[in-house]
């Protein structure tokens, strides 16, 4: 079985890239939860998000957006003292500060994410051909910022685009890419 050359790497890549990266994925919660994931993972490796994500989920309320943006100090405290997270006080805020935000919406999260999705996207042919920032990246991080999120600049925002479906970046060797879309 062909897979993205990161998908080959360790026994939870292999999982997450076969079951979940380039899925479609909807719902505000499940995107709260993705964003504040890809969050977390800026300078560091996905690896190290993906093994904690279990007790991210219990350490953020199961990212329900709700819970988290009534986050005070003593929560604030709690997730600094948390060893099961990154402990990162930058990060943290910005998970509470962002569920604050998506109170403020006037549309839901889900919609406003998903309608920076490309209209076209080509399928990288390696994985050398796959970008970091596109224009949809950009515009998405740009818009969120203006509605009051932080810690999402393009590159990040891209990352999001990948993990949610938004946009399929299965190399074209992939078994992945030759799946029917009824399959993922």
């Amino acid at each position: 079985m062909i897979r993205c050359p990161w998908g080959d790497s360790t026994p939870d890549y292999a999982e997450y890239h076969d079951t979940e990266w380039g899925v479609e994925l909807h719902g505000d919660v499940a995107m709260f939860e993705r964003m504040c994931l890809e969050s977390f993972q800026s300078g560091l490796s996905w690896i190290t998000i993906l093994r904690k994500r279990e007790n991210f989920r219990r350490a953020f309320a199961g990212f329900r957006p709700e819970v988290v943006a009534e986050y005070g100090q003593e929560d604030f405290d709690r997730l600094m003292a948390d060893a099961g997270i990154v402990r990162n006080r930058a990060k943290i805020n910005a998970t509470i500060n962002n569920a604050r935000a998506i109170a403020e919406l006037d549309v839901s999260l889900d919609d406003l994410l998903w309608s920076f999705k490309p209209e076209h996207h080509e399928r990288p042919r390696t994985i050398h051909d796959v970008p970091a920032i596109t224009p949809e990246s950009k515009a998405m991080a740009k818009e969120l910022k203006r509605r009051g999120f932080v810690f999402l600049g393009p590159t990040t925002c891209y990352a999001l685009m990948q993990a949610t479906g938004m946009v399929d970046d299965h190399i074209a060797a992939c078994f992945r890419a030759t799946e029917p879309a009824s399959a993922r």
